[in-house]
């Protein structure tokens, strides 16, 4: 399956969560198993069997990639999630979205001093979400070996808050 068929599959929202937003929803992707087994072999690729010891996946769509994909590394997967949502001592990281703020959590033993983490989620936006995922996993003493997304909407510029990062995304608006 190519790129084209993907994103073909991919439904836009319009107006949500807000109005005026056109939410890219992957579910119709992920139900496709040629779909979805096209991107995370796409993912696993790029970035080299052998090369990431734990994929942080973010809330929540991140997780549905994250895992197929840390498994094909022989990695460990490890849940970003919004503030609150994790039961154990976490470190926080608060950021500004395309139309909000919020703030993610990371347990605060998530990931060893030096291991190499690939961060994976659905959307790339302005970049705010993945910038603080990645400045979590640092602070906890990771080494961001990459950024990973589905979808990248361009016109909000993402990329430019992550050139310190090996960023791979498939589909692009």
């Amino acid at each position: 399956m190519d790129l084209d068929e993907i994103r073909a599959l991919v439904r836009e929202v319009p107006d949500f969560p807000e109005p005026g937003i056109v939410f890219k929803d992957i579910t119709p992707v992920l139900a496709d198993e040629n779909a979805f087994s096209t991107i995370i072999d796409l993912i696993v690729v790029h970035f080299g069997r052998g090369n990431v010891d734990k994929v942080v996946g973010i809330e929540a769509r991140g997780f549905i990639l994250a895992a197929p994909v840390a498994y094909h590394f022989g990695a460990g997967v490890v849940p970003v999630r919004k503030k609150g949502k994790l039961p154990w001592s976490t470190v926080e990281e608060s950021y500004a979205l395309e139309y909000g703020e919020a703030t993610l959590e990371l347990h605060e033993d998530a990931v060893r001093p030096g291991e190499r983490v690939l961060v994976v989620d659905d959307v790339l936006a302005t970049g705010g979400t993945a910038r603080a995922a990645a400045s979590l996993v640092e602070r906890i003493g990771g080494k961001v070996c990459g950024i990973a997304c589905l979808i990248e909407l361009e016109f909000l510029k993402g990329r430019e808050r992550l050139t310190d990062y090996d960023l791979f995304t498939l589909i692009r608006y």
